[in-house]
Protein backbone atom coordinates (compact mmCIF):
# COMPACT_ATOMS: atom_id res chain seq x y z
CA UNK A 1 0.00 0.00 0.00
CA UNK A 2 1.44 3.50 -0.88
CA UNK A 3 2.19 5.92 1.89
CA UNK A 4 0.05 8.82 2.55
CA UNK A 5 2.44 11.18 1.49
CA UNK A 6 1.96 9.06 -1.90
CA UNK A 7 -1.38 9.12 -1.50
CA UNK A 8 -1.91 13.19 -0.87
CA UNK A 9 0.84 13.81 -3.78
CA UNK A 10 -1.98 11.65 -6.06
CA UNK A 11 -5.38 13.35 -4.69
CA UNK A 12 -4.09 17.13 -3.22
CA UNK A 13 -4.22 19.15 -0.85
CA UNK A 14 -7.98 18.29 -0.11
CA UNK A 15 -7.21 15.01 1.43
CA UNK A 16 -3.69 16.06 3.11
CA UNK A 17 -6.21 18.90 4.86
CA UNK A 18 -8.41 16.40 5.58
CA UNK A 19 -5.96 14.19 7.20
CA UNK A 20 -4.52 17.27 9.21
CA UNK A 21 -7.71 17.45 10.95
CA UNK A 22 -8.67 13.90 11.65
CA UNK A 23 -7.10 14.53 14.70
CA UNK A 24 -10.53 16.37 15.45
CA UNK A 25 -13.16 14.09 14.60
CA UNK A 26 -15.01 11.93 16.53
CA UNK A 27 -14.12 8.51 17.43
CA UNK A 28 -11.74 9.11 14.78
CA UNK A 29 -8.84 10.98 16.82
CA UNK A 30 -8.72 7.88 19.19
CA UNK A 31 -6.75 5.65 16.06
CA UNK A 32 -3.23 4.55 16.58
CA UNK A 33 -1.16 6.76 13.49
CA UNK A 34 -0.97 3.75 11.49
CA UNK A 35 -4.71 2.58 11.33
CA UNK A 36 -6.20 6.30 10.76
CA UNK A 37 -3.26 6.81 7.56
CA UNK A 38 -4.68 3.60 6.14
CA UNK A 39 -8.04 3.99 6.90
CA UNK A 40 -7.74 7.72 5.11
CA UNK A 41 -6.61 5.56 1.78
CA UNK A 42 -10.61 4.99 1.98
CA UNK A 43 -12.18 8.20 2.26
CA UNK A 44 -13.81 10.52 -0.03
CA UNK A 45 -13.50 14.22 0.06
CA UNK A 46 -16.48 16.09 -1.65
CA UNK A 47 -16.78 19.58 -2.01
CA UNK A 48 -20.80 20.78 -1.77
CA UNK A 49 -22.07 24.29 -2.77
CA UNK A 50 -24.41 26.36 -0.56
CA UNK A 51 -28.15 25.23 -1.05
CA UNK A 52 -27.45 21.52 -1.94
CA UNK A 53 -29.22 18.66 -0.06
CA UNK A 54 -26.52 16.69 1.09
CA UNK A 55 -28.44 13.67 2.69
CA UNK A 56 -32.43 13.19 2.10
CA UNK A 57 -34.59 12.26 5.51
CA UNK A 58 -34.26 8.56 5.34
CA UNK A 59 -31.41 8.16 3.37
CA UNK A 60 -29.52 4.84 3.91
CA UNK A 61 -25.55 5.23 2.77
CA UNK A 62 -23.58 3.52 5.45
CA UNK A 63 -21.76 6.57 5.74
CA UNK A 64 -19.77 8.43 8.24
CA UNK A 65 -19.89 11.62 6.90
CA UNK A 66 -17.72 14.69 8.85
CA UNK A 67 -18.11 18.50 8.54
CA UNK A 68 -14.44 19.76 7.18
CA UNK A 69 -15.61 23.49 6.46
CA UNK A 70 -18.66 25.33 6.13
CA UNK A 71 -21.84 24.96 7.71
CA UNK A 72 -25.16 23.08 7.45
CA UNK A 73 -28.73 22.81 8.66
CA UNK A 74 -30.47 19.74 9.63
CA UNK A 75 -34.35 19.90 8.99
CA UNK A 76 -36.30 16.90 11.25
CA UNK A 77 -39.83 16.06 10.66
CA UNK A 78 -41.51 17.84 13.35
CA UNK A 79 -40.54 20.80 12.18
CA UNK A 80 -37.17 21.14 14.58
CA UNK A 81 -33.93 22.80 12.79
CA UNK A 82 -30.50 22.36 13.61
CA UNK A 83 -27.21 24.64 12.25
CA UNK A 84 -24.10 23.08 12.29
CA UNK A 85 -20.68 24.86 11.77
CA UNK A 86 -17.94 22.94 11.32
CA UNK A 87 -15.15 24.27 13.71
CA UNK A 88 -18.06 23.80 16.49
CA UNK A 89 -18.47 20.23 15.72
CA UNK A 90 -16.39 16.93 15.46
CA UNK A 91 -19.13 14.27 15.40
CA UNK A 92 -20.24 12.91 12.37
CA UNK A 93 -23.98 14.63 11.06
CA UNK A 94 -26.59 13.09 12.34
CA UNK A 95 -25.06 9.66 12.32
CA UNK A 96 -27.95 6.96 12.64
CA UNK A 97 -29.55 4.60 9.84
CA UNK A 98 -31.77 5.65 8.20
CA UNK A 99 -30.55 9.46 8.50
CA UNK A 100 -33.24 10.68 10.51
CA UNK A 101 -33.18 14.23 9.29
CA UNK A 102 -32.94 16.16 5.64
CA UNK A 103 -29.47 17.80 5.66
CA UNK A 104 -29.24 20.94 3.68
CA UNK A 105 -25.45 23.35 3.22
CA UNK A 106 -25.69 26.88 4.11
CA UNK A 107 -22.92 27.76 2.85
CA UNK A 108 -19.88 26.18 0.79
CA UNK A 109 -19.09 23.09 2.11
CA UNK A 110 -16.10 20.43 2.21
CA UNK A 111 -17.51 16.87 3.23
CA UNK A 112 -15.80 13.68 4.27
CA UNK A 113 -17.33 10.45 3.73
CA UNK A 114 -16.04 7.35 5.10
CA UNK A 115 -17.83 3.85 5.03
CA UNK A 116 -19.00 3.12 8.26
CA UNK A 117 -18.10 -0.53 8.45
CA UNK A 118 -14.32 -0.03 7.05
CA UNK A 119 -14.23 2.36 10.12
CA UNK A 120 -15.23 0.51 12.59
CA UNK A 121 -13.39 -2.26 12.08
CA UNK A 122 -10.39 -0.07 11.66
CA UNK A 123 -11.35 1.32 14.81
CA UNK A 124 -11.98 -1.83 17.02
CA UNK A 125 -8.66 -3.42 15.78
CA UNK A 126 -7.02 -0.30 16.96
CA UNK A 127 -8.48 0.16 20.20
CA UNK A 128 -7.62 -3.91 20.80
CA UNK A 129 -4.14 -3.29 19.62
CA UNK A 130 -4.15 -0.75 22.74
CA UNK A 131 -5.43 -3.13 25.19
CA UNK A 132 -3.08 -5.89 24.04
CA UNK A 133 -0.05 -3.07 24.07
CA UNK A 134 -1.07 -1.87 27.72
CA UNK A 135 -1.13 -5.97 28.94
CA UNK A 136 2.22 -6.68 27.59
CA UNK A 137 3.40 -3.70 29.34
CA UNK A 138 2.25 -4.84 32.63
CA UNK A 139 4.04 -8.42 32.05
CA UNK A 140 7.74 -7.80 32.51
CA UNK A 141 8.38 -11.00 30.48
CA UNK A 142 8.39 -8.97 26.94
CA UNK A 143 10.39 -6.24 28.10
CA UNK A 144 12.40 -7.25 25.89
CA UNK A 145 9.92 -7.87 22.75
CA UNK A 146 7.59 -5.43 23.61
CA UNK A 147 8.18 -2.67 20.38
CA UNK A 148 8.44 -5.24 17.77
CA UNK A 149 5.04 -6.48 19.17
CA UNK A 150 3.68 -2.74 18.93
CA UNK A 151 4.99 -2.55 15.51
CA UNK A 152 3.01 -6.30 14.34
CA UNK A 153 -0.01 -4.75 15.79
CA UNK A 154 0.28 -1.38 14.11
CA UNK A 155 0.25 -3.56 10.62
CA UNK A 156 -2.39 -3.68 8.53
CA UNK A 157 -2.17 -6.95 7.64
CA UNK A 158 -4.85 -8.36 9.52
CA UNK A 159 -7.24 -5.77 8.74
CA UNK A 160 -9.49 -8.79 7.42
CA UNK A 161 -9.20 -10.48 10.21
CA UNK A 162 -11.79 -10.35 13.15
CA UNK A 163 -10.35 -8.19 15.82
CA UNK A 164 -11.36 -10.54 18.34
CA UNK A 165 -8.25 -12.74 16.98
CA UNK A 166 -5.67 -10.03 17.74
CA UNK A 167 -4.44 -11.50 20.59
CA UNK A 168 -4.11 -14.78 18.69
CA UNK A 169 -1.27 -13.28 16.26
CA UNK A 170 1.33 -13.95 18.62
CA UNK A 171 0.98 -17.99 19.74
CA UNK A 172 0.78 -18.54 15.62
CA UNK A 173 4.19 -17.69 15.30
CA UNK A 174 6.71 -19.63 14.96
CA UNK A 175 10.12 -18.31 15.85
CA UNK A 176 13.44 -18.96 13.66
CA UNK A 177 17.35 -18.02 14.19
CA UNK A 178 18.80 -16.55 10.80
CA UNK A 179 22.91 -15.69 10.04
CA UNK A 180 23.91 -13.14 8.47
CA UNK A 181 23.76 -13.53 4.61
CA UNK A 182 21.26 -15.72 4.81
CA UNK A 183 18.06 -15.87 2.02
CA UNK A 184 14.94 -16.33 3.86
CA UNK A 185 12.72 -15.08 0.74
CA UNK A 186 14.01 -15.89 -3.40
CA UNK A 187 12.24 -14.04 -5.75
CA UNK A 188 10.06 -16.79 -8.04
CA UNK A 189 9.81 -19.25 -5.50
CA UNK A 190 6.66 -20.01 -4.16
CA UNK A 191 5.46 -18.79 -0.98
CA UNK A 192 2.99 -20.68 1.67
CA UNK A 193 4.32 -17.93 4.69
CA UNK A 194 5.41 -14.62 5.71
CA UNK A 195 7.88 -13.54 8.33
CA UNK A 196 7.77 -10.76 10.75
CA UNK A 197 11.48 -9.43 12.05
CA UNK A 198 12.14 -9.98 16.02
CA UNK A 199 15.48 -9.11 15.92
CA UNK A 200 18.43 -8.19 12.91
CA UNK A 201 18.05 -6.24 9.73
CA UNK A 202 17.47 -7.31 6.09
CA UNK A 203 17.44 -6.08 2.89
CA UNK A 204 14.85 -6.51 0.03
CA UNK A 205 15.84 -7.10 -3.36
CA UNK A 206 14.89 -8.12 -7.20
CA UNK A 207 15.72 -8.33 -10.71
CA UNK A 208 13.19 -7.32 -13.55
CA UNK A 209 15.25 -10.50 -15.64
CA UNK A 210 17.02 -13.06 -15.22
CA UNK A 211 19.91 -11.43 -17.17
CA UNK A 212 19.38 -8.33 -15.04
CA UNK A 213 21.53 -7.95 -11.39
CA UNK A 214 19.41 -8.02 -8.22
CA UNK A 215 18.80 -4.26 -7.12
CA UNK A 216 18.18 -3.07 -3.52
CA UNK A 217 15.22 -2.12 -2.69
CA UNK A 218 14.70 -1.25 0.81
CA UNK A 219 16.27 -2.25 3.96
CA UNK A 220 14.05 -3.43 7.12
CA UNK A 221 13.99 -3.83 10.56
CA UNK A 222 12.01 -5.18 14.12
CA UNK A 223 8.75 -5.57 13.53
CA UNK A 224 8.64 -5.40 9.46
CA UNK A 225 6.79 -7.79 7.65
CA UNK A 226 7.57 -9.93 4.52
CA UNK A 227 6.74 -11.89 1.75
CA UNK A 228 2.98 -11.39 3.24
CA UNK A 229 1.80 -11.72 -0.32
CA UNK A 230 1.59 -15.52 -0.02
CA UNK A 231 -1.20 -15.27 2.82
CA UNK A 232 -4.42 -13.73 0.37
CA UNK A 233 -2.72 -14.54 -3.17
CA UNK A 234 -1.40 -17.78 -5.34
CA UNK A 235 1.74 -16.11 -6.04
CA UNK A 236 5.42 -16.45 -6.55
CA UNK A 237 7.80 -14.37 -4.84
CA UNK A 238 7.93 -10.62 -5.75
CA UNK A 239 11.34 -10.20 -4.20
CA UNK A 240 14.21 -11.75 -2.69
CA UNK A 241 15.18 -11.02 0.89
CA UNK A 242 19.00 -11.15 2.50
CA UNK A 243 19.53 -10.88 5.90
CA UNK A 244 22.41 -8.38 6.28
CA UNK A 245 23.03 -9.14 10.31
CA UNK A 246 22.16 -12.86 12.68
CA UNK A 247 18.60 -12.22 13.94
CA UNK A 248 15.25 -14.01 15.06
CA UNK A 249 12.12 -14.10 12.32
CA UNK A 250 8.68 -14.74 13.69
CA UNK A 251 7.39 -17.10 10.87
CA UNK A 252 3.43 -16.90 9.72
CA UNK A 253 2.26 -19.94 8.30
CA UNK A 254 -1.07 -19.58 5.99
CA UNK A 255 -2.66 -21.92 7.29
CA UNK A 256 -2.42 -20.26 10.78
CA UNK A 257 -3.25 -17.13 8.51
CA UNK A 258 -6.59 -18.77 7.61
CA UNK A 259 -7.46 -19.77 10.91
CA UNK A 260 -6.81 -15.86 12.17
CA UNK A 261 -9.59 -15.20 9.60
CA UNK A 262 -12.09 -17.36 11.10
CA UNK A 263 -14.89 -15.98 13.47
CA UNK A 264 -14.45 -16.82 17.14
CA UNK A 265 -17.51 -18.47 19.29
CA UNK A 266 -18.92 -15.71 21.14
CA UNK A 267 -20.76 -14.99 24.22
CA UNK A 268 -23.71 -12.29 22.14
CA UNK A 269 -27.32 -11.99 23.05
CA UNK A 270 -30.16 -10.04 21.79
CA UNK A 271 -32.25 -7.11 23.48
CA UNK A 272 -35.29 -9.44 24.00
CA UNK A 273 -32.68 -12.35 25.51
CA UNK A 274 -31.48 -9.75 28.06
CA UNK A 275 -35.58 -8.80 29.08
CA UNK A 276 -35.92 -12.60 30.22
CA UNK A 277 -32.67 -12.94 32.16
CA UNK A 278 -33.46 -13.75 35.56
CA UNK A 279 -30.56 -11.64 36.81
CA UNK A 280 -30.37 -7.93 35.93
CA UNK A 281 -27.27 -6.88 34.35
CA UNK A 282 -25.27 -3.82 34.25
CA UNK A 283 -24.59 -2.22 31.00
CA UNK A 284 -21.50 -0.89 30.02
CA UNK A 285 -20.76 1.40 26.60
CA UNK A 286 -17.11 0.41 25.47
CA UNK A 287 -17.21 3.55 23.07
CA UNK A 288 -15.11 6.23 23.46
CA UNK A 289 -15.35 8.64 26.05
CA UNK A 290 -16.45 11.35 23.45
CA UNK A 291 -19.16 8.98 21.83
CA UNK A 292 -20.51 7.78 25.54
CA UNK A 293 -20.81 11.41 26.00
CA UNK A 294 -22.72 12.53 23.39
CA UNK A 295 -25.32 9.51 23.69
CA UNK A 296 -25.36 6.27 25.68
CA UNK A 297 -28.03 3.92 26.93
CA UNK A 298 -29.57 5.40 30.27
CA UNK A 299 -27.85 4.06 33.34
CA UNK A 300 -24.50 2.46 31.68
CA UNK A 301 -21.09 3.29 32.58
CA UNK A 302 -18.16 3.78 30.40
CA UNK A 303 -15.15 1.33 29.85
CA UNK A 304 -13.66 2.17 26.44
CA UNK A 305 -11.92 -0.78 24.78
CA UNK A 306 -8.70 0.64 24.56
CA UNK A 307 -8.42 1.31 28.47
CA UNK A 308 -10.12 -2.11 29.21
CA UNK A 309 -6.75 -3.06 30.45
CA UNK A 310 -6.70 -0.92 32.92
CA UNK A 311 -10.46 -0.39 34.28
CA UNK A 312 -11.55 -3.97 34.23
CA UNK A 313 -10.41 -3.71 37.95
CA UNK A 314 -13.73 -1.77 38.38
CA UNK A 315 -15.68 -4.93 37.50
CA UNK A 316 -16.80 -7.45 39.98
CA UNK A 317 -16.06 -11.24 38.23
CA UNK A 318 -19.00 -12.63 39.40
CA UNK A 319 -21.36 -9.42 38.34
CA UNK A 320 -23.50 -9.97 34.66
CA UNK A 321 -22.40 -7.45 32.45
CA UNK A 322 -24.01 -6.41 29.14
CA UNK A 323 -20.78 -4.84 27.33
CA UNK A 324 -22.49 -2.86 23.70
CA UNK A 325 -21.14 -0.29 20.86
CA UNK A 326 -22.41 1.07 18.04
CA UNK A 327 -22.20 -2.14 15.92
CA UNK A 328 -21.44 -4.64 18.32
CA UNK A 329 -18.08 -5.35 17.02
CA UNK A 330 -16.11 -3.79 19.47
CA UNK A 331 -18.33 -4.97 22.61
CA UNK A 332 -17.99 -8.58 20.98
CA UNK A 333 -13.69 -8.20 21.60
CA UNK A 334 -14.34 -6.81 24.97
CA UNK A 335 -16.84 -9.62 26.33
CA UNK A 336 -14.23 -12.05 24.35
CA UNK A 337 -10.95 -11.07 26.20
CA UNK A 338 -12.67 -10.35 29.09
CA UNK A 339 -14.59 -13.34 29.40
CA UNK A 340 -11.38 -15.50 28.97
CA UNK A 341 -9.85 -14.03 32.01
CA UNK A 342 -13.39 -15.24 34.37
CA UNK A 343 -15.31 -12.30 33.92
CA UNK A 344 -19.18 -12.72 33.32
CA UNK A 345 -20.05 -10.46 30.59
CA UNK A 346 -22.42 -11.00 27.07
CA UNK A 347 -22.31 -8.63 23.92
CA UNK A 348 -25.13 -6.95 23.05
CA UNK A 349 -25.88 -8.48 19.40
CA UNK A 350 -25.53 -6.23 16.41
CA UNK A 351 -25.29 -3.14 18.46
CA UNK A 352 -27.53 0.13 18.93
CA UNK A 353 -27.81 0.19 15.17
CA UNK A 354 -28.83 -3.30 14.91
CA UNK A 355 -31.33 -2.82 17.85
CA UNK A 356 -32.62 0.29 16.57
CA UNK A 357 -31.34 1.98 19.92
CA UNK A 358 -29.58 4.62 18.72
CA UNK A 359 -32.58 6.97 19.27
CA UNK A 360 -33.02 5.93 22.93
CA UNK A 361 -29.50 7.52 23.92
CA UNK A 362 -29.54 10.37 26.61
CA UNK A 363 -27.17 12.70 27.15
CA UNK A 364 -27.53 12.90 31.26
CA UNK A 365 -23.82 12.66 33.74
CA UNK A 366 -23.75 9.10 33.07
CA UNK A 367 -22.91 6.52 35.49
CA UNK A 368 -19.62 5.30 36.76
CA UNK A 369 -18.43 1.20 38.08
CA UNK A 370 -16.98 0.99 41.88
CA UNK A 371 -15.96 -2.47 43.09
CA UNK A 372 -18.54 -3.38 40.52
CA UNK A 373 -21.53 -1.63 41.46
CA UNK A 374 -23.05 0.71 39.12
CA UNK A 375 -23.10 4.36 40.51
CA UNK A 376 -24.39 7.89 39.60
CA UNK A 377 -21.90 10.42 37.95
CA UNK A 378 -23.49 13.10 39.20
Amino acid sequence: MKSFEALANSYGKLIEDAFATADTFVPLKYLRPSFLEDLFHHVAIQTIFANQVIFEDGTIDKQLIYLQSGEIELHYGNGHTEKIDAYQNTMPIANQQPRPCRCVALTDCTLVRIDSDRADRTLSWSQIADYLIAELSLNRDYDEDIDWMQTVLNSNLFLKAPPVNAHQIFSRMTPMVVEKGEVVLRQGDIGDCCYFIKEGEATVSATSSSLEPECELARIGPGRCFGEDALVNETVRNATVTMQTPGVLMRLEKSDFQLLLQNPAIDEVDLSEIREMLEVPIWVDVRTDDEYNEGHLPESANIPLSLLSLKKRVLAPEQLYVMYCDTGRRSAAAAYLLGKEGYNVISLKDGLVGEQLMDKLVKDDGYILRDGVLLSGQ
